[in-house]
């Protein structure tokens, strides 16, 4: 007897169609559950198994849209003991769909290794888009998208949140994170400390909620705002990459000079480099020029 394959829409039952056998990533709302797509109702209805990260999260949304498919856990401690078995069910021709708690799996969520083990195995994948709090976050922020790097979230403690932040410091694409409401503070002040107070930012909350906002002005700003404030919700917290350096020719390399005169060559290159920020190579090269010129005369 072939499962049902219906879901239901403000009252209304609606019918699914047949779904291909194999892992369907589904994309679910972040808040508004408005935004869930027919095609993502028609996946988790006609679907054997659907995994979710808590299931007692998931039911509010699938109870909603009246979609009666099994349900599974599969989150951070038990996904690699769950692939043997959702290999085997999809080895057998059955469809399974995989969601998070909200948004796009597999950014900050649970899913990787279930995903690389159903692409080596080489079965079916599918992807089946549709919110992301990332992308929401990006479209509304008022910082550059046409490059961005997505870095999830730092780490609790703040040793390690400054030394991963040092490394993202000159970078120039708009670095995007996640965080909690109970870090926010401590996250906002250490992005101010490493990247500059004057470095333009943006955090956005409750995004597509009702109490849906986005806080825009700089680092140091935003960081004595959260740091006075309660926060409900994760936080998307959006940083501008950091400025194009425009570096003085001349000055560096009459810097090189007054080191080389003091310096080994190696010694000497290291110190501009890191003084004026420049490509090793090109100080080296440039290094090497003056040496055999001040050789040749």
């Amino acid at each position: 007897m072939e499962k049902a394959a219906d879901f239901e829409i403000a009252g209304t039952r609606h019918q699914g169609p047949p779904l291909s056998a194999g892992l369907h990533v589904v994309a679910t709302p972040i808040g508004n559950l408005r935004d869930i797509t027919i095609r993502a109702l028609e996946t988790l209805a006609a679907a054997d198994l659907v995994l979710c990260e808590d299931t007692r999260h998931s039911a509010v949304l699938l109870e909603h849209f009246g979609i009666r498919t099994p349900r599974r856990s599969l989150h951070e401690h038990n996904e690699r003991e769950r692939i043997g078995e959702v290999l085997r069910l999809l080895a057998e021709g059955k469809a399974v769909a995989l969601i998070s708690d909200a948004g796009t799996p597999l950014l900050s969520d649970p899913g990787f290794p279930l995903v690389r083990a159903v692409r080596d195995a080489g079965l079916p994948l599918f992807a089946v888009p549709g919110p992301s709090a990332l992308l929401a976050a990006l479209s509304i922020a008022g910082l550059p998208t046409d490059a961005f790097s997505f870095e999830g979230f730092l780490p609790a403690r703040q040793e390690a949140r400054a030394n991963a932040i040092t490394g993202l410091r000159d970078r120039r694409e708009t670095l995007v994170f996640y965080e909690s409401p109970r870090r926010l503070d401590d996250m906002l002040a250490s992005l101010a400390e490493v990247l500059g107070e004057e470095r333009e930012a943006a955090v956005a909350l409750e995004l597509t909620k009702r109490f849906e906002r986005v806080e825009r002005g700089t680092l140091g700003a935003l960081a004595r705002q959260f740091a006075e404030t309660d926060t409900k919700g994760e936080a998307v917290v959006l940083v501008a990459g950091a400025a194009e350096r425009v570096v003085d020719e001349d000055a560096w390399r009459a810097r090189l000079v007054e080191a080389l005169g003091s310096e080994p060559l190696r010694s000497a290159v290291d110190l501009i480099t890191a003084e004026f920020g420049l490509k090793r190579k090109e100080v080296y090269d440039a290094a090497l020029a003056l040496r055999k010129d001040a050789e040749a005369s």
